[in-house]
Protein backbone atom coordinates (compact mmCIF):
# COMPACT_ATOMS: atom_id res chain seq x y z
CA UNK A 1 0.00 0.00 0.00
CA UNK A 2 1.25 3.21 -0.80
CA UNK A 3 2.43 5.21 2.38
CA UNK A 4 1.16 8.51 2.19
CA UNK A 5 -2.08 7.29 1.29
CA UNK A 6 -1.87 5.32 4.50
CA UNK A 7 -0.63 8.18 6.84
CA UNK A 8 -3.18 10.70 4.76
CA UNK A 9 -5.85 7.78 5.79
CA UNK A 10 -5.21 8.38 9.63
CA UNK A 11 -4.89 11.33 9.76
CA UNK A 12 -8.18 11.78 7.88
CA UNK A 13 -9.66 9.57 10.07
CA UNK A 14 -8.49 10.91 13.37
CA UNK A 15 -9.51 14.24 12.24
CA UNK A 16 -12.90 13.10 11.17
CA UNK A 17 -13.29 11.17 14.72
CA UNK A 18 -12.49 14.22 16.36
CA UNK A 19 -15.14 16.49 14.82
CA UNK A 20 -17.67 13.83 15.40
CA UNK A 21 -16.65 13.35 18.54
CA UNK A 22 -15.99 16.62 20.16
CA UNK A 23 -12.63 15.67 21.18
CA UNK A 24 -9.79 17.52 21.08
CA UNK A 25 -7.24 14.55 21.92
CA UNK A 26 -8.32 12.82 18.61
CA UNK A 27 -7.68 16.32 16.50
CA UNK A 28 -4.33 16.27 18.53
CA UNK A 29 -3.54 12.93 17.83
CA UNK A 30 -3.60 13.68 14.16
CA UNK A 31 -1.35 16.59 14.46
CA UNK A 32 1.73 14.75 14.32
CA UNK A 33 0.66 12.55 11.42
CA UNK A 34 -0.29 15.76 8.95
CA UNK A 35 3.10 17.46 10.42
CA UNK A 36 5.13 14.21 9.14
CA UNK A 37 2.76 14.35 5.50
CA UNK A 38 3.41 17.76 5.24
CA UNK A 39 7.45 17.37 5.29
CA UNK A 40 7.30 14.30 3.27
CA UNK A 41 5.22 16.35 0.40
CA UNK A 42 7.72 18.92 0.70
CA UNK A 43 10.37 16.77 0.42
CA UNK A 44 9.03 14.86 -2.57
CA UNK A 45 11.88 13.99 -5.06
CA UNK A 46 9.27 15.01 -8.16
CA UNK A 47 10.21 13.57 -11.36
CA UNK A 48 13.28 12.02 -12.16
CA UNK A 49 15.38 13.61 -14.94
CA UNK A 50 19.12 11.52 -15.37
CA UNK A 51 21.36 11.23 -18.26
CA UNK A 52 23.03 8.07 -18.62
CA UNK A 53 26.35 7.10 -20.79
CA UNK A 54 27.17 3.27 -20.82
CA UNK A 55 30.74 2.04 -21.99
CA UNK A 56 31.87 -1.84 -22.09
CA UNK A 57 35.10 -2.49 -22.71
CA UNK A 58 35.27 -5.07 -24.42
CA UNK A 59 32.47 -5.13 -26.82
CA UNK A 60 33.47 -7.84 -28.16
CA UNK A 61 35.67 -10.93 -25.97
CA UNK A 62 36.06 -14.29 -25.71
CA UNK A 63 34.41 -16.92 -23.13
CA UNK A 64 35.49 -16.49 -19.31
CA UNK A 65 37.83 -13.20 -20.21
CA UNK A 66 36.76 -9.57 -18.10
CA UNK A 67 34.36 -7.24 -19.18
CA UNK A 68 34.09 -3.90 -17.61
CA UNK A 69 30.99 -1.22 -17.56
CA UNK A 70 31.31 1.70 -16.88
CA UNK A 71 28.21 4.21 -16.18
CA UNK A 72 28.05 7.72 -15.53
CA UNK A 73 24.85 8.74 -14.49
CA UNK A 74 24.14 13.01 -14.31
CA UNK A 75 21.20 14.51 -12.58
CA UNK A 76 19.61 17.06 -14.98
CA UNK A 77 16.79 17.48 -12.14
CA UNK A 78 16.14 18.71 -8.72
CA UNK A 79 18.19 17.70 -6.00
CA UNK A 80 17.98 14.10 -4.95
CA UNK A 81 18.00 13.13 -1.13
CA UNK A 82 18.16 9.22 -1.49
CA UNK A 83 18.37 7.75 -4.50
CA UNK A 84 18.62 4.40 -5.54
CA UNK A 85 20.59 3.24 -8.98
CA UNK A 86 20.47 -0.12 -10.22
CA UNK A 87 21.62 -1.55 -13.28
CA UNK A 88 20.28 -4.92 -14.30
CA UNK A 89 22.81 -7.61 -15.60
CA UNK A 90 21.79 -9.63 -18.62
CA UNK A 91 21.79 -13.57 -17.72
CA UNK A 92 24.59 -16.19 -17.42
CA UNK A 93 26.72 -13.26 -16.56
CA UNK A 94 29.08 -13.75 -12.93
CA UNK A 95 30.06 -10.73 -11.30
CA UNK A 96 33.70 -10.64 -10.34
CA UNK A 97 34.75 -6.83 -8.61
CA UNK A 98 32.49 -3.79 -8.32
CA UNK A 99 28.93 -3.52 -7.19
CA UNK A 100 25.68 -2.96 -9.73
CA UNK A 101 23.53 -1.02 -7.38
CA UNK A 102 24.72 2.67 -5.25
CA UNK A 103 22.63 4.12 -3.08
CA UNK A 104 23.58 8.04 -2.51
CA UNK A 105 22.63 11.52 -2.68
CA UNK A 106 22.50 13.47 -5.65
CA UNK A 107 22.37 17.33 -6.57
CA UNK A 108 21.33 18.76 -9.32
CA UNK A 109 23.70 18.49 -12.54
CA UNK A 110 25.78 16.42 -10.07
CA UNK A 111 27.49 13.08 -11.66
CA UNK A 112 27.97 9.64 -10.58
CA UNK A 113 30.20 7.09 -11.38
CA UNK A 114 29.52 3.38 -11.80
CA UNK A 115 32.38 0.49 -12.48
CA UNK A 116 32.09 -3.43 -12.10
CA UNK A 117 33.51 -6.25 -14.07
CA UNK A 118 31.80 -9.25 -15.02
CA UNK A 119 32.53 -12.28 -17.26
CA UNK A 120 29.94 -14.33 -19.26
CA UNK A 121 29.11 -17.47 -20.95
CA UNK A 122 29.05 -17.67 -24.90
CA UNK A 123 26.10 -15.34 -26.48
CA UNK A 124 25.25 -11.94 -27.36
CA UNK A 125 23.78 -10.01 -24.49
CA UNK A 126 22.03 -6.51 -24.38
CA UNK A 127 22.32 -4.12 -21.41
CA UNK A 128 18.50 -1.87 -21.68
CA UNK A 129 18.53 0.52 -18.71
CA UNK A 130 19.26 1.62 -15.58
CA UNK A 131 16.28 1.94 -12.98
CA UNK A 132 16.75 4.49 -10.77
CA UNK A 133 14.07 4.72 -7.14
CA UNK A 134 14.39 7.89 -5.82
CA UNK A 135 12.90 8.88 -2.10
CA UNK A 136 11.74 11.67 0.21
CA UNK A 137 13.99 12.08 3.55
CA UNK A 138 11.32 10.47 5.72
CA UNK A 139 10.54 7.57 3.17
CA UNK A 140 7.48 8.36 2.96
CA UNK A 141 7.32 9.03 -0.45
CA UNK A 142 9.37 7.13 -3.81
CA UNK A 143 9.78 7.62 -7.48
CA UNK A 144 10.64 4.88 -9.85
CA UNK A 145 12.03 5.01 -13.22
CA UNK A 146 13.48 3.40 -16.00
CA UNK A 147 16.30 5.21 -18.07
CA UNK A 148 17.91 3.51 -21.55
CA UNK A 149 21.49 2.74 -21.25
CA UNK A 150 22.06 0.55 -23.95
CA UNK A 151 24.83 -1.50 -24.53
CA UNK A 152 25.94 -4.82 -26.43
CA UNK A 153 28.57 -7.46 -25.62
CA UNK A 154 29.76 -10.42 -27.56
CA UNK A 155 30.90 -13.33 -25.95
CA UNK A 156 32.71 -15.58 -28.56
CA UNK A 157 33.65 -19.18 -28.53
CA UNK A 158 37.37 -20.17 -28.42
CA UNK A 159 38.55 -21.22 -31.48
CA UNK A 160 41.08 -23.48 -31.70
CA UNK A 161 43.93 -22.77 -34.68
CA UNK A 162 44.01 -25.45 -37.62
CA UNK A 163 46.57 -24.51 -40.11
CA UNK A 164 44.96 -26.65 -43.19
CA UNK A 165 42.28 -28.16 -44.23
CA UNK A 166 42.45 -30.71 -47.57
CA UNK A 167 39.10 -30.65 -49.18
CA UNK A 168 38.66 -31.68 -52.53
CA UNK A 169 35.09 -30.63 -53.54
CA UNK A 170 33.68 -31.81 -57.59
CA UNK A 171 33.37 -27.99 -58.92
CA UNK A 172 35.53 -24.66 -57.96
CA UNK A 173 35.28 -21.46 -58.70
CA UNK A 174 37.26 -19.25 -61.06
CA UNK A 175 39.61 -17.62 -58.16
CA UNK A 176 42.94 -18.24 -57.50
CA UNK A 177 42.84 -20.63 -53.75
CA UNK A 178 44.89 -23.69 -52.55
CA UNK A 179 42.37 -26.31 -53.67
CA UNK A 180 43.58 -28.31 -56.83
CA UNK A 181 40.96 -27.45 -59.68
CA UNK A 182 41.69 -30.85 -61.89
CA UNK A 183 42.58 -28.40 -64.78
CA UNK A 184 45.82 -27.21 -66.01
CA UNK A 185 47.62 -23.87 -65.74
CA UNK A 186 49.54 -22.12 -63.29
CA UNK A 187 49.94 -23.96 -60.03
CA UNK A 188 52.81 -25.98 -58.21
CA UNK A 189 51.67 -29.85 -58.85
CA UNK A 190 52.54 -31.49 -62.01
CA UNK A 191 49.33 -32.02 -64.55
CA UNK A 192 50.67 -32.61 -67.41
CA UNK A 193 52.97 -32.06 -70.85
CA UNK A 194 51.44 -29.64 -73.66
CA UNK A 195 52.69 -28.55 -77.26
CA UNK A 196 54.86 -25.02 -76.71
CA UNK A 197 53.09 -21.72 -76.53
CA UNK A 198 54.64 -18.63 -77.47
CA UNK A 199 55.22 -16.88 -73.93
CA UNK A 200 55.61 -19.76 -72.30
CA UNK A 201 59.11 -19.64 -69.73
CA UNK A 202 62.08 -21.69 -70.85
CA UNK A 203 62.19 -23.15 -67.48
CA UNK A 204 58.72 -24.49 -68.36
CA UNK A 205 59.59 -26.25 -71.01
CA UNK A 206 59.99 -30.04 -70.56
CA UNK A 207 63.11 -31.04 -72.60
CA UNK A 208 63.14 -34.34 -72.19
CA UNK A 209 59.98 -34.81 -74.19
CA UNK A 210 60.98 -32.22 -76.54
CA UNK A 211 64.21 -34.30 -77.15
CA UNK A 212 62.32 -37.17 -78.80
CA UNK A 213 60.37 -34.67 -81.05
CA UNK A 214 62.75 -32.93 -83.25
CA UNK A 215 60.39 -30.21 -84.90
CA UNK A 216 58.38 -29.24 -81.67
CA UNK A 217 58.43 -28.10 -78.36
CA UNK A 218 56.35 -29.20 -75.33
CA UNK A 219 56.20 -27.15 -72.14
CA UNK A 220 55.02 -28.38 -68.99
CA UNK A 221 51.57 -27.92 -67.60
CA UNK A 222 50.60 -27.73 -63.87
CA UNK A 223 47.29 -27.91 -61.64
CA UNK A 224 45.33 -24.83 -61.02
CA UNK A 225 44.35 -24.37 -57.78
CA UNK A 226 41.54 -22.87 -56.95
CA UNK A 227 38.97 -21.56 -54.57
CA UNK A 228 35.34 -23.82 -53.31
CA UNK A 229 32.43 -22.77 -52.01
CA UNK A 230 31.92 -24.60 -48.80
CA UNK A 231 29.21 -24.87 -46.44
CA UNK A 232 29.19 -25.68 -42.80
CA UNK A 233 26.27 -27.41 -40.65
CA UNK A 234 25.81 -27.01 -37.48
CA UNK A 235 23.59 -30.13 -35.93
CA UNK A 236 21.99 -27.76 -32.91
CA UNK A 237 18.87 -30.50 -32.63
CA UNK A 238 18.11 -31.07 -28.93
CA UNK A 239 18.28 -34.80 -29.32
CA UNK A 240 21.84 -34.90 -30.21
CA UNK A 241 22.79 -33.25 -27.57
CA UNK A 242 24.41 -34.38 -24.09
CA UNK A 243 24.48 -32.94 -21.05
CA UNK A 244 26.82 -34.14 -18.15
CA UNK A 245 28.47 -32.70 -15.18
CA UNK A 246 31.15 -31.44 -17.42
CA UNK A 247 28.93 -29.24 -19.25
CA UNK A 248 27.01 -29.91 -22.77
CA UNK A 249 28.79 -31.53 -25.97
CA UNK A 250 26.86 -28.88 -27.86
CA UNK A 251 29.78 -26.04 -26.82
CA UNK A 252 32.21 -28.84 -28.62
CA UNK A 253 30.67 -28.63 -31.70
CA UNK A 254 30.25 -25.06 -32.02
CA UNK A 255 34.59 -24.80 -30.83
CA UNK A 256 34.49 -27.20 -33.33
CA UNK A 257 32.74 -25.18 -36.07
CA UNK A 258 34.72 -22.03 -35.45
CA UNK A 259 37.86 -23.73 -36.08
CA UNK A 260 36.86 -25.10 -39.41
CA UNK A 261 35.52 -21.65 -40.27
CA UNK A 262 38.54 -19.90 -39.19
CA UNK A 263 41.15 -22.33 -41.31
CA UNK A 264 38.87 -22.33 -44.22
CA UNK A 265 38.31 -18.45 -44.38
CA UNK A 266 41.97 -18.35 -44.27
CA UNK A 267 42.46 -20.37 -47.36
CA UNK A 268 40.49 -18.09 -49.26
CA UNK A 269 37.34 -20.27 -49.48
CA UNK A 270 33.61 -19.05 -50.39
CA UNK A 271 32.06 -19.86 -46.74
CA UNK A 272 28.34 -20.32 -45.53
CA UNK A 273 27.24 -21.65 -42.11
CA UNK A 274 23.45 -23.42 -41.60
CA UNK A 275 22.66 -23.92 -37.47
CA UNK A 276 19.93 -26.53 -37.88
CA UNK A 277 17.90 -27.27 -34.30
CA UNK A 278 14.89 -25.15 -33.73
CA UNK A 279 15.19 -23.25 -36.79
CA UNK A 280 17.24 -22.87 -39.41
CA UNK A 281 19.83 -19.51 -39.10
CA UNK A 282 21.75 -18.97 -42.16
CA UNK A 283 24.80 -17.34 -42.65
CA UNK A 284 25.08 -16.72 -46.57
CA UNK A 285 28.21 -17.38 -48.21
CA UNK A 286 31.00 -14.60 -48.77
CA UNK A 287 34.80 -14.04 -47.82
CA UNK A 288 37.59 -12.87 -45.60
CA UNK A 289 37.33 -11.51 -42.05
CA UNK A 290 33.68 -10.02 -42.14
CA UNK A 291 32.07 -13.37 -42.85
CA UNK A 292 34.57 -14.81 -39.99
CA UNK A 293 33.17 -12.24 -37.48
CA UNK A 294 29.12 -13.16 -38.96
CA UNK A 295 30.07 -16.28 -38.29
CA UNK A 296 31.21 -16.36 -34.95
CA UNK A 297 28.13 -13.81 -34.33
CA UNK A 298 26.02 -16.91 -35.55
CA UNK A 299 27.43 -19.14 -33.49
CA UNK A 300 27.83 -16.94 -30.31
CA UNK A 301 23.81 -16.90 -30.85
CA UNK A 302 23.38 -20.38 -31.50
CA UNK A 303 21.34 -22.65 -28.80
CA UNK A 304 19.70 -26.29 -28.91
CA UNK A 305 15.84 -26.15 -30.03
CA UNK A 306 13.42 -29.13 -31.24
CA UNK A 307 11.23 -28.75 -33.83
CA UNK A 308 8.78 -31.43 -35.52
CA UNK A 309 10.14 -30.19 -38.66
CA UNK A 310 13.86 -30.04 -38.21
CA UNK A 311 14.01 -33.38 -35.83
CA UNK A 312 16.08 -35.39 -38.58
CA UNK A 313 18.38 -33.79 -40.97
CA UNK A 314 15.81 -35.37 -43.66
CA UNK A 315 14.57 -32.11 -43.58
CA UNK A 316 17.94 -30.50 -44.79
CA UNK A 317 17.42 -27.91 -47.46
CA UNK A 318 20.25 -29.26 -49.93
CA UNK A 319 18.82 -26.87 -52.63
CA UNK A 320 20.30 -23.63 -51.23
CA UNK A 321 23.88 -25.85 -51.62
CA UNK A 322 26.05 -24.88 -54.97
CA UNK A 323 25.89 -28.41 -57.27
CA UNK A 324 28.93 -30.22 -56.24
CA UNK A 325 30.41 -27.81 -53.02
CA UNK A 326 31.76 -28.94 -50.04
CA UNK A 327 29.75 -29.96 -47.22
CA UNK A 328 31.50 -30.09 -43.13
CA UNK A 329 28.64 -31.22 -40.74
CA UNK A 330 29.70 -30.79 -37.24
CA UNK A 331 27.07 -33.33 -35.52
CA UNK A 332 27.38 -36.56 -32.82
CA UNK A 333 25.33 -38.26 -35.50
CA UNK A 334 22.20 -40.38 -34.83
CA UNK A 335 21.53 -43.47 -36.87
CA UNK A 336 18.79 -42.32 -38.76
CA UNK A 337 21.23 -39.78 -40.33
CA UNK A 338 23.22 -42.27 -42.42
CA UNK A 339 20.19 -42.19 -45.07
CA UNK A 340 20.21 -38.27 -45.69
CA UNK A 341 24.26 -38.49 -45.90
CA UNK A 342 24.13 -40.91 -48.13
CA UNK A 343 21.75 -39.23 -50.65
CA UNK A 344 23.72 -36.13 -50.40
CA UNK A 345 27.32 -38.03 -51.56
CA UNK A 346 24.75 -39.62 -54.37
CA UNK A 347 23.25 -36.01 -55.61
CA UNK A 348 27.11 -35.16 -56.10
CA UNK A 349 28.47 -32.93 -52.82
CA UNK A 350 31.33 -33.82 -51.15
CA UNK A 351 30.66 -34.54 -47.17
CA UNK A 352 32.76 -34.78 -44.41
CA UNK A 353 31.53 -35.44 -40.75
CA UNK A 354 33.34 -33.64 -37.26
CA UNK A 355 31.60 -35.89 -35.18
CA UNK A 356 31.98 -35.25 -31.38
CA UNK A 357 31.92 -38.81 -29.84
CA UNK A 358 28.94 -38.84 -27.17
CA UNK A 359 29.77 -42.42 -26.27
CA UNK A 360 33.18 -41.31 -25.00
CA UNK A 361 31.82 -37.75 -23.10
CA UNK A 362 29.35 -40.00 -21.16
CA UNK A 363 31.25 -42.52 -20.18
CA UNK A 364 32.57 -41.77 -17.32
CA UNK A 365 28.84 -40.84 -15.83
CA UNK A 366 27.24 -44.79 -17.07
CA UNK A 367 30.52 -46.51 -16.41
CA UNK A 368 29.91 -47.35 -12.17
CA UNK A 369 27.03 -49.55 -12.88
CA UNK A 370 27.22 -52.92 -14.78
CA UNK A 371 24.36 -52.28 -16.74
CA UNK A 372 25.30 -48.78 -17.49
CA UNK A 373 28.84 -50.82 -18.78
CA UNK A 374 26.61 -52.65 -20.72
CA UNK A 375 24.62 -49.76 -22.14
CA UNK A 376 28.18 -48.53 -22.88
CA UNK A 377 29.49 -51.39 -24.91
CA UNK A 378 26.29 -51.98 -26.96
CA UNK A 379 26.19 -48.11 -27.73
CA UNK A 380 30.08 -48.32 -29.20
CA UNK A 381 29.30 -50.90 -31.24
CA UNK A 382 26.09 -49.64 -32.82
CA UNK A 383 27.94 -46.10 -33.19
CA UNK A 384 31.08 -47.61 -35.12
CA UNK A 385 28.57 -49.87 -37.44
CA UNK A 386 27.22 -46.27 -38.46
CA UNK A 387 31.04 -44.99 -38.71
CA UNK A 388 31.94 -47.78 -41.00
CA UNK A 389 28.96 -47.52 -43.03
CA UNK A 390 29.12 -43.94 -43.83
CA UNK A 391 32.78 -44.49 -44.79
CA UNK A 392 32.11 -46.86 -47.17
CA UNK A 393 29.44 -44.57 -48.76
CA UNK A 394 32.31 -42.46 -49.47
CA UNK A 395 31.57 -39.90 -46.44
CA UNK A 396 34.73 -38.92 -45.06
CA UNK A 397 34.01 -38.88 -40.63
CA UNK A 398 36.24 -37.87 -38.14
CA UNK A 399 34.99 -39.24 -34.65
CA UNK A 400 36.34 -36.95 -32.02
CA UNK A 401 36.65 -37.66 -28.37
CA UNK A 402 36.53 -34.05 -26.95
CA UNK A 403 38.79 -34.90 -24.44
CA UNK A 404 41.46 -34.28 -26.88
CA UNK A 405 41.91 -30.99 -27.79
CA UNK A 406 40.32 -30.04 -31.40
CA UNK A 407 43.34 -28.75 -32.79
CA UNK A 408 45.55 -31.54 -31.63
CA UNK A 409 43.00 -34.35 -32.62
CA UNK A 410 41.99 -32.60 -36.09
CA UNK A 411 45.68 -31.62 -37.42
CA UNK A 412 46.58 -34.60 -39.29
CA UNK A 413 43.55 -35.97 -40.30
CA UNK A 414 42.29 -33.00 -41.85
CA UNK A 415 45.12 -31.96 -43.42
CA UNK A 416 45.54 -34.47 -45.88
CA UNK A 417 43.08 -36.25 -48.00
CA UNK A 418 43.10 -40.60 -47.84
CA UNK A 419 43.65 -41.73 -51.47
CA UNK A 420 40.64 -43.20 -51.83
CA UNK A 421 38.82 -40.18 -50.81
CA UNK A 422 40.88 -38.23 -53.14
CA UNK A 423 40.03 -40.49 -55.98
CA UNK A 424 36.29 -40.01 -55.32
CA UNK A 425 36.56 -36.46 -55.60
CA UNK A 426 38.37 -36.70 -58.10
CA UNK A 427 35.39 -39.02 -60.23
CA UNK A 428 32.96 -37.53 -62.35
Amino acid sequence: MNRILLVGGIAYLLILAGLASRNGGMLALALPFMIYLGVSLFYDPGPLDLRVERAIDPKRASVNSEITVKLSITNLGAHLEEVLLEDPLPSDFELLDGQTSVLTEMASHATIKMEYHLQGKRGIYHFQELRATARDRLGLSHRSQAFPAPGQVFILPFVPRLKRIAIRPRQTRVYSGTIPARQGGSGVEFFGVRGYQSGDPMRQINWRVSARHYEDLFSNEYEQERVADVWLILDARRRSDILSPRGSLFEHGIMATAALAQALLAQSNRLGLLVYGGFLDWTYPSYGKIQYEYVLRSLARARTGESMVFDKLENLPTRVFPISSQLILVSPLQYVDYSILVRLRAHGYQVIVISPDPIAYESDDLFATQSGRLGLRLARVERDLLLRQLGQAGVQVFNWDVDIPFDQAMYLPLSRLLPWFRDLGARR
